[in-house]
């Protein structure tokens, strides 16, 4: 009976002090890069990944597309010049840790003929849309009413005016004092979007040629007064080319809460 009391003890013992151990090693550290499944964007490749802080925050959230890709994009796609191009689009997705952030999918759009107004966009580029909503929610975006429902003013930044509501896509928000829209050539934008009023996309813009030539470049982004959703929201855009692969990275992560 001893024995079995003896036992019992150094067994309590023992379960105290790893229970002691595990509370004294404070939180896992979520920390990481986290990679999206690659696609074949032609003769390349593109994918998204995700970095986390040590409590699992986003810290970035990035589209990567390959040097193979970018040389490998066709001049051509035999649709109508000046339409969005709905043959050169592709659905990205993210790694399951990407749950920590707002975003649910990329939409890769390339426009080999630009787009209107042509007269400003209708040189080759990429519409790169951050969703804050899954592929088959996006799809359901048909309704011609829903499609032109303004966000209201204060979900948007300032000088951001809406224009071309496009289905499966959205409403698109510009911001007039881009450099495109004051005499000089586009290079690169951000736009917001929204459906039935709501927000649903961020949206670097970017011309191939300025994705070819840049090494490394990074800009504010204009933020809200207001959010319709709580969350992480990037205030900063960069494009930063590592090796053979060019990153289009949305960082400097802030969250905010609805109201």
């Amino acid at each position: 009976m001893k024995q079995l009391k003896l036992l019992a003890l150094v067994a309590l013992l023992v379960s105290t002090s790893c229970s002691d151990d595990d509370q004294g090693s404070g939180p896992i550290d979520q920390s990481g890069i986290f990679k999206g499944p690659e696609v074949s964007v032609y003769e390349g490749k593109a994918w998204t990944w995700v970095a986390l802080n040590t409590k699992g925050e986003p810290e970035k959230i990035a589209i990567a597309i390959n040097q193979d890709a970018l040389n490998s994009m066709p001049a051509e796609d035999g649709e109508t010049p000046g339409g969005h191009d709905h043959h050169n689009n592709l659905v990205l997705t993210f790694d399951a840790k990407a749950e920590a952030t707002l975003f649910k999918h990329v939409w890769l759009n390339w426009n080999p003929n630009g787009h209107p107004p042509t007269e400003i966009y209708g040189l080759p580029h990429f519409d790169l849309h951050y969703y804050m909503v899954d592929k088959a929610e996006r799809e359901t975006y048909t309704d011609a009413g829903k499609l032109d429902k303004s966000l209201d003013a204060d979900y948007l930044p300032a000088n951001y005016m809406g224009v071309d509501p496009v289905p499966a896509m959205g409403k698109h928000y510009v911001d007039m004092t881009s450099p495109e829209f004051n005499g000089q050539v586009f290079t690169q934008t951000f736009i917001h979007g929204s459906y039935d009023g709501k927000l649903v996309f961020l949206e670097p813009m970017i011309t191939l040629d300025f994705l070819k030539k840049t090494t490394s470049f990074k800009r504010s982004l204009p933020q809200p007064s207001k959010y319709q959703k709580s969350g992480f929201y990037p205030t900063s855009m960069r494009v930063e080319k590592v090796g053979q692969v060019t990153e289009i990275i949305l960082e400097d992560m802030v969250y905010k809460t609805a109201s």
